[in-house]
Parts: C-alpha cells; sequence; structure tokens
C-alpha cells in the first residue's frame, strides 16, 4: 500500500515539477516580452519624432522657396515700376520747361523773333519725352498668381497615421516536411488590406526557427535564440545545412510590408528525429585524440606501441605484454579504455530498436579505419573490431596497400571497390539490416544481415590518421533503393 502511494505522489511531484518549469518559463516570458515592449516603444516614438522632423523640414525649405519666388517677383515688379517713376518724372520737367518757354515766347513783339522761338518749340515738342512716354504702368499690383490652397494636402496631413501591420500568416502544417536534413515549410497569407495603397501590401517575409526538445510553445520561449531567414518573396522556405541534434524545430513566419513588420505567426514544431551521437571519450584508446565530431590517432612513444611501426624483435613481446581478450571480456563492462592495439572509441548513444544513419570522412593523412557497430558489453579492452561474435565493421587501409573489407566474428571478406571518401552507415535494428555505402558514388559497399539481441553502439578504430563524423542526419532518400535492391547476404552474415 504505501509503495503505492509512494509511486502515486512521486507522479505528483513529476507533474509538480514540471509546472514548475512552465511558471518559471512563462514568467520569464512575461519580463522579456516586458523589456521588449519598452524598446519597441522608444525605438517607434524615435522613429515618429524622425518622421515629423523631416516633415518639418520639408516644409520649412518649402516655404522658404515659395517666399524667395514672391520676393522676386515683387522686386521685378518694383524695378519696373521705379523705372517709369524716375522717366516719367524727367518728362515732367521737360513739359514744365517746354511749357515756360512757350508762355514767354506769347509775350514776343517782335516777329522775327517769335517765329524763330515757335520754331523751336516746335521741335522740341516733337522731341519731348513726354509724347514718347508710355503712360501706363509697364506691370499690375497683382500677385493673384502666387495664391495658395493647401486645404487637400491639410487634408492629408490630418490623414496621417500609422502603416498599417500585415496580419500574421498562418503555417500550413500538412505541407510542411522534413526529409534528407532539409525542412520545407509552408504557410499561407493573411488576407492584405483593403483601400491602404501600395504601402500596405505584403513585400516579403520573415522566416525564423530553432532547435527545441519540446513541442509546447511555453517551454520553447525559454530556449536559445531564433535564427532567420529574411526577404522571402514566397509562400514557402526550405531550410538547408540542419544537424538534426533536437527533437523538434519551431518555426515561425511573419509578414512585412513597405516599412512595418507585422507579428509572428503561432510557431509550430516539426519533428526532426535522427540518429544524433558523439564520441565517448571515456572509452577512447589512450592514443586517439577526441575532439568533438572528429578523433585523431597521436601516438605517446614507442612504449606500448603498434608493433607495425617497431621491429621485428619488439612485436612478440609487445603482444605477449598484452592480456588475453577472454580474461576481459567478463568484465567488459566495467572498463574505462581501450587499451593494446584495439586503437578503438565507442558512439556514446545506443542503438535498440528502429533505422539510423550515420556518416564517416577519413582525414587527410589517414591510413587505416574500421567502423561499424558492437554490443557495448561483449568488448573487452583489448578488442579489435570485427573479431568477436558482437561487432561488425568495414575496414579500410591504405598501409603499404590499398585494401577495403567486411568484418564479423574474426571473419574478412575483401570487397572489390576503391576506397570511399565519404561512407554513410545504415543500421535497422529491428530487421537485423547493417549497410555501408560509398555516399559519393551512391553504391553500396557491402551489407550483414544478422539478428541483433543486445543494444548496440557506433564504434570506430582509427590507426594512422584520423575521421570525422556527421550525426543527427535522417536516413536519407537514396538509401531506399539500395534497401530495395540488396545484394545477397555475405557468408559473414549469419
Amino acid at each position: 500500500m504505501m509503495d503505492t502511494q509512494k509511486e502515486a505522489l512521486r507522479r505528483i511531484i513529476s507533474t509538480l515539477a514540471n509546472k514548475n518549469e512552465e511558471l518559471q518559463t512563462f514568467l520569464e516570458t512575461v519580463n522579456s516580452t516586458l523589456t521588449g515592449l519598452q524598446e519597441e516603444s522608444w525605438k517607434v516614438m524615435s522613429e515618429l519624432e524622425a518622421e515629423l522632423k523631416q516633415l518639418r523640414s520639408i516644409l520649412e525649405e518649402k516655404g522658404v522657396e515659395l517666399h524667395n519666388t514672391i520676393k522676386e517677383e515683387q522686386q521685378r515688379k518694383e524695378a519696373e515700376l521705379q523705372r517709369q517713376l524716375t522717366e516719367g518724372k524727367c518728362a515732367l520737367l521737360s513739359c514744365d520747361q517746354l511749357l515756360e518757354f512757350a508762355n514767354q515766347t506769347l509775350t514776343i513783339t517782335n516777329e522775327e523773333e517769335f517765329l524763330k522761338a515757335a520754331k523751336q518749340i516746335k521741335e522740341r515738342v516733337t522731341m519731348a519725352p513726354a509724347f514718347r512716354l508710355t503712360t501706363r504702368p509697364a506691370v499690375s499690383e497683382s500677385m493673384s498668381q502666387f495664391t495658395v490652397d493647401f486645404s487637400v494636402e491639410r487634408a492629408e496631413l490630418q490623414q496621417l497615421h500609422f502603416l498599417p501591420v500585415p496580419r500574421a500568416p498562418e503555417i500550413d502544417a500538412n505541407s510542411c516536411s522534413a526529409h534528407d536534413n532539409i525542412i520545407v515549410v509552408a504557410w499561407r497569407p493573411a488576407g492584405e488590406f483593403e483601400d491602404e495603397g501600395s504601402s500596405g501590401q505584403t513585400e516579403h517575409y520573415d522566416l525564423e526557427y530553432r532547435k527545441t526538445n519540446h513541442d509546447s510553445w511555453l517551454r520553447v520561449v525559454g530556449e536559445a535564440g531564433w535564427d532567420r531567414i529574411d526577404d522571402i518573396t514566397e509562400t514557402r522556405a526550405t531550410i538547408t545545412g540542419l544537424k538534426f541534434d533536437s527533437r523538434f524545430l519551431a518555426v515561425r513566419v511573419r509578414a512585412r510590408n513597405k516599412a512595418a513588420a507585422g507579428e509572428f505567426s503561432e510557431p509550430i514544431a516539426i519533428e526532426t528525429r535522427a540518429f544524433h551521437f558523439s564520441f565517448d571519450p571515456s572509452t577512447s584508446h589512450p592514443e586517439l585524440k577526441v575532439q568533438g565530431d572528429v578523433v585523431t590517432w597521436e601516438p605517446h612513444g614507442f612504449k606500448g606501441h603498434d608493433p607495425r611501426l617497431k621491429g621485428k624483435e619488439n612485436k612478440s613481446s609487445s603482444r605477449s605484454a598484452t592480456p588475453s581478450p577472454n580474461k576481459m571480456a567478463a568484465v567488459r563492462a566495467g572498463r574505462d579504455r581501450f587499451a593494446g592495439e584495439s586503437y578503438t572509441v565507442l558512439g556514446d548513444q545506443e542503438m535498440s530498436d528502429g533505422c539510423h544513419y550515420w556518416e564517416l570522412r577519413p582525414l587527410a593523412d589517414w591510413k587505416s579505419f574500421s567502423v561499424g557497430v558492437a554490443h557495448r558489453a561483449s568488448l573487452g579492452r583489448f578488442d579489435q573490431l570485427g573479431k568477436s561474435a558482437g561487432s561488425w565493421c568495414l575496414h579500410a587501409s591504405q598501409w603499404l596497400q590499398s585494401s577495403l573489407a567486411a568484418k564479423h566474428n574474426n571473419r574478412a571478406k575483401s570487397l572489390d571497390w576503391s576506397l570511399p571518401q565519404r561512407i554513410g552507415i545504415y543500421c535497422d535494428y529491428d530487421n537485423g539490416d547493417l549497410m555501408f555505402v560509398d555516399v559519393d558514388r551512391l553504391r553500396p559497399l557491402h551489407s550483414f544481415k544478422t539478428k541483433f539481441s543486445q543494444p548496440l553502439v557506433p564504434a570506430f578504430t582509427v590507426w594512422c590518421g584520423g575521421i570525422s563524423i556527421a550525426t543527427g542526419l535522417q536516413v536519407p532518400s537514396f538509401m531506399g533503393k539500395f534497401l530495395s535492391t540488396n545484394r545477397s547476404l555475405s557468408s559473414l552474415s549469419q
């Protein structure tokens, strides 16, 4: 009874712990949103002030330009009228002088003098400025051509408002897919705004994505930042170059118009199921250096070193110092590292069901390596891959001469293929299939057919040089062709 209650209490504790985590994430999200709101508000207000300042500047510049135009016309007309005033005054003075001379002529009694004076008056009248001067102003006082009416502009200014923000698109989950480590995301655009002009039309989309091990939004929020693809002009996007090392990829989309970005769509979680593992440093042979996805062979001197690089006189003594693999098999589960001539390192994830795939590339200076799978508990510290019933491998060598072989249970089969530069390893645990593929040439190298009775781990042997692995890969589409046309089972597959 007490055990039942304890189990029920453990479930309650687990539920409360999960709820506590969700609430913590929720509070962090609210705080982050509040900070973001303040920053965004300051940003848009600054942008508004900048736009208003620009409008004021344009109005002031236009006002100065219109003022100058009116002033120039005023000065032109004033100059013309001033010229007419000057000419009129000169004509008036000349006319007054001629009038006075004519009046004086009337008082002359001598006929000869009178006729002479009269002739002078007649000639002066003919040439007088008063009779050649236009007695109408050259320009008018009207400035009506500079009348302004900004009622339309005022109405438009009064209608100034914020740009319409595009509504969030809706991701079409049924059209999204994940295959060959490529994510395809499709969405439906929200209805465009009516009567808003070209500024409101969606011009492009932004897609954001990030890895997560949870398919609920609250849990996604608290994880690492989003990666983004900008300026997408279609309602579909492809995400490439991903390593599938999480259970899901969360994606969301937003629309952008001429200057504003809308809200993001509700995110969806696309399952990114793949076999992701790393090298297990605790199993690594002392002369193998594990650095991320790379293993290199770095000998520590000749002591205990591979006898292939020593004189024959040391060969037997070196082997005699190596403990028997049979003695070590019983304590396999308790060993720390591989030793002796094994030069082995294992992966840190087991395979107990399903299909799995990963790839290997030899480094430029490689001499010999093996890749395959093994029952973890069946390998002794000094065991080499392919020499026991619990390990299967492909062995490649270019030491002295090039060779490629499939190995299992201390039996080897030579393979008549050129040495590959990129090997794909496919393991179907449930069906007992293990296949090695030359990925660059898209051809199968060898396949084992067996029945796996214990969990498997990826296994590697490196001697001279190094290898790199690529994990977090989905089973590629091209494997379907190889599986459907699989060659006859090897005699090694038992």
